[in-house]
């Protein structure tokens, strides 16, 4: 009973999933608080109720208006949850209860609000996501200033950084509804007191509700509203533009303005773009969860050889426009001795239109940090000193051995080489490098043991060692630090390979989910789990003997990721206390399943590694899907072939029920006829035809039977290891007691052979074969039964004299519908015997076919 409840709650799942559909959103957009929002949508709502829509209210923010509040009344209303937050209480929506309730439409005030500490997400547009996947239908409010990507435009108008923000790509399928009031209006009604209490609205006025400002946000709102409407309702003009955004992140704050222009001109445009982020610092900034907020697709690159890079990728995306920032605090001198990147760019990409966002700012990449000085520890301020000492005594040998001071030199630099190697960093490559120049000096320059050069030339050849050095530190800490990275590129595209040559091999969806946890657990390691499309656990691999991840609590977080198609967990703003961030297995807006990954203060996850992980999970996707259609193509064909066994079975049923019923039909007719005088011999003639039908009906009964005992679902068969010779004694003992006087000639092997097959089927595919060559052979010569084994496969031979219609026995192997003159009957041969045996021959895996060769008619079942 259990066993068919989980399967119900699966199947349950999986029809939420593939049969859900997404709510509308629509969207009550103003300029200002006051304007009217909230007002004009429960309105609205009214409206609807009264035209028999299911109308609740999911929060609504109490701003103590009267107009407002008088609409409130009248409209079923869901009790906000209640939390508690530094001795305040606070209210969000019941989003769980509003999607238990599915009411046709669900009013949230407010879109752009931060959850209180302890919500299931951070912020309220993420509860409204999931009333719309949920396929709830939902009227929100939001102002201008809270869309993302006109965050920084708003910030230059009103001098206030807003952060409660939300995404533009969450406006994507949403109906806009401008609420506009004049602004002069709207600052009557803020001195009225209507729109905030009296403190409140003296200090709004001195500060917000200005009409220079007003005016500017009411033509803000208004063009993105025209925007929105021009680029999802109307026609575009058939140009396909694809927009670069190049971004570094030493300038954070250059990088987010061009995203968010990008965004602005993407969205008008309706055109895709890309972020390419040239990476310099360990540490990347915040601006790719930005732009991937904001509808990118990001791409990190090295500093070094980016141009290259960006050159090569925009020939190979066609790029039409290039977005990138202009520094506006770069000093003369640079601009003399380089060119700047955006010339370079002309140069190579004369066809690709270049847009520069003008900035100032310094730049945040510091030489070192006292982070990098403690790195190496003791450990290189031992390796970094005792090299100069090193250096220096060895210099003083070979100096005994009256070396050339030309070759002195070199024995310092080549420690400084070897310091490099070994130690980590900039810094103690440098330090040895001025070390090792002060200690030549002091110990080998003269006047010896000063650092006062008196020899002709000897300042310049100090410097040049000097510089020499330096340079040499400096390369070779940039190829360490290059082969750290192609190692670490190398391992991952090893796994991956690794990957892609196990998937091939893996047959069933489980082994697909094993293989992922298990290779990217050594990969990353860390705990890794899977989920199916149905949000059920498949696979975890652990590093330890207990796993974080194996509670009911991370489940739930997974299946909300799988449902949602989003990511969840730890590092996200869904379910954040969870102690696993799980990615969502997507595949063309259909869900695939979930991957966890185990994500703590002391395990993060990079930027590389999340990358990397994405890029996994695109081929998982791939794999999955592959393996999902297969099974989908198997249940198709058993399917087929249940429903050809169905019509095989009817078909022969309906001429093998047909013929003995006629029968015995007639003749009781005739022995029931009073007036006919049948002598005794007829009587009993007839009472014996009598009996032969009825066992005949019989043993056709059996052979129905039999069927019930293939596994209808995959029509395959439970199979146990069987003597093949007490198998053969059970058909012989059943054949002569219906053909005593019939000849059976059997031929087995010596050795003792066991098979993996279901004796009772078996057994009756047997019987059918042998009756079937009784009946239609000759009835003065035996039939034989031949059992082969070759090449470890087991097969019968059923031979008699005379020919079966293979004809029909050809229509029956294709399941072709019969026609009348050839009716395949219990009096015709084959029949429902035949059907039977081949479905059972099929259920084992097996094959038959039959020839006729000199008289004789052979049939041969082959048993794999």
């Amino acid at each position: 009973m259990d066993e068919m409840n989980r399967k119900s709650e699966e199947l349950l799942r999986k029809i939420q999933f593939e049969e859900s559909h997404r709510g509308r959103l629509r969207v009550f957009f103003g300029f200002a608080a006051g304007v009217g929002k909230t007002y004009a949508m429960l309105s609205e709502a009214h409206e609807l109720m009264l035209m028999g829509k299911s109308v609740v209210i999911g929060y609504v923010e109490p701003h103590n208006r009267p107009e407002t509040n008088r609409l409130v009344e009248g409209l079923p209303k869901v009790p906000a949850k209640k939390f508690q937050y530094k001795q305040l209480t606070l209210y969000e929506p019941d989003i769980d209860r509003l999607i238990e309730l599915a009411p046709d439409i669900v009013l949230i005030d407010e879109l752009a609000h931060s959850n209180a500490e302890g919500s299931r997400n951070k912020k309220r547009y993420q509860d409204v996501e999931e009333l719309l996947n949920a396929g709830i239908n939902v009227f929100t409010t939001i102002n201008v200033q809270h869309v993302e990507s006109l965050n920084d435009i708003v910030e230059g108008v009103t001098g206030i950084e807003v952060k409660e923000t939300v995404p533009d790509t969450f406006f994507t399928h949403a109906v806009l509804k401008v609420i506009d009031v004049e602004p002069n209006e709207l600052i009557e009604r803020l001195e009225q007191g209507k729109i905030y209490a009296n403190e409140n609205a003296k200090r709004a006025l001195r500060n917000f509700f200005v009409p220079e400002k007003l005016d500017q946000l009411r033509g803000l709102a208004i063009q993105r509203a025209s925007d929105h409407i021009n680029r999802y309702h109307s026609k575009t003009n058939g140009i396909q533009s694809k927009l670069l955004t190049i971004i570094e992140d030493t300038y954070p704050k250059m990088a987010e303005k061009c995203i968010r222009w990008t965004s602005r001109l993407a969205q008008g445009l309706g055109a895709e773009w890309i972020v390419i982020q040239i990476r310099s610092l360990e540490n990347t900034a915040t601006t790719v969860p930005l732009a991937e907020k904001l509808g990118a697709e990001v791409i990190s690159i090295e500093a070094e050889d980016s141009f290259e890079t960006i050159v090569e990728y925009s020939k190979m995306v066609g790029a039409t426009d290039i977005i990138m920032g202009k520094n506006l605090t770069k000093k003369w001198y640079q601009k003399v001795f380089n060119e700047s990147f955006e010339d370079r760019l002309i140069k190579r990409l004369n066809e690709t239109e270049i847009h520069l966002i003008p900035y100032k700012e310094v730049k945040q990449r510091p030489i070192f940090s006292i982070q990098q000085l403690v790195e190496g520890g003791s450990k290189d301020l031992i390796i970094a000193l005792g090299g100069v000492v090193a250096s220096t005594f060895l210099t003083g040998v070979l100096q005994t051995l009256h070396v050339g001071s030309q070759n002195l030199m070199l024995v310092y630099i080549f420690f400084v080489l070897m310091i490099a190697r070994l130690t980590s960093g900039y810094f103690w490559s440098a330090l040895s490098s001025i070390l090792g120049v002060l200690a030549f000096n002091w110990f080998f320059v003269e006047p010896l043991y000063s650092l006062t050069v008196y020899k002709e030339g000897y300042p310049i050849t100090l410097l040049i060692m000097l510089i020499v050095s330096l340079m040499i530190s400096n390369l070779m800490v940039r190829l360490k630090t290059r082969a750290l990275t192609s190692k670490e590129k190398e391992q991952q595209m090893q796994i991956l390979y690794e990957l892609n040559k196990q998937y091939m091999l893996a047959t069933t969806n489980q082994q697909i989910f094993d293989i992922t946890t298990t290779y990217l657990s050594r990969l990353l390691d860390r705990d890794v789990v899977t989920y199916d499309r149905t949000g059920v656990k498949r696979s975890l691999s652990k590093i330890a003997a207990e796993s974080s991840l194996e509670s009911a609590e991370e489940s739930a977080v997974a299946f909300w990721a799988v449902k949602n198609q989003k990511e969840a967990g730890q590092g996200t703003d869904t379910l954040s206390g969870a102690h696993g961030f799980y990615l969502s297995i997507v595949l063309e807006g259909k869900s695939l399943g979930a991957l966890g990954v185990e994500r703590n203060p002391e395990q993060k996850l990079e930027n590389s590694q999340l990358n990397y992980l994405k890029l996994v999970m695109t081929q998982l996707a791939i794999v999955l899907e592959q393996s999902y259609l297969k099974d989908e193509k198997e249940r198709i064909q058993i399917e087929n072939e249940r429903e050809r066994v169905r019509s095989n079975l009817l078909r022969a049923i309906s001429h093998d029920l047909r013929t003995p019923l006629t029968a015995i039909s007639g003749i009781a007719e005739t022995l029931g006829d009073e007036e006919l005088a049948l002598k005794q011999e007829t009587k009993k003639k007839l009472l014996r035809d009598i009996q032969e039908e009825s066992q005949w009906l019989i043993r056709m009964v059996e052979n129905l039977l039999s069927i019930t005992r293939i596994n209808i679902d995959t029509m395959k068969v439970k199979k146990t290891n069987e003597p093949l010779e007490e198998i053969i004694a059970a058909v012989l003992s059943r054949l002569r007691k219906v053909y005593p006087e019939q000849k059976i000639n059997t031929s087995l092997p010596e050795e003792m052979i066991f098979v993996e097959v279901d004796p009772i089927l078996i057994e009756q595919a047997l019987f059918n074969l042998l009756e079937n060559a009784v009946r239609h052979g000759d009835k003065e010569q035996p039939v034989t039964l031949n059992i082969k084994k070759n090449e470890g496969r087991v097969y019968f031979e059923i031979i008699n004299y005379g020919k079966i219609p293979v004809a029909q026995f050809q229509k029956l192997q294709n399941n072709l519908v019969m026609d009348e003159e050839a009716p395949v009957d219990s009096k015709n041969g084959l029949g429902i015997g035949l059907s039977i045996v081949k479905t059972i021959i099929h259920a084992h895996n097996g094959k038959m076919d039959i020839e006729t060769n000199e008289g004789k008619t052979v049939v041969r079942v082959y048993l794999h």
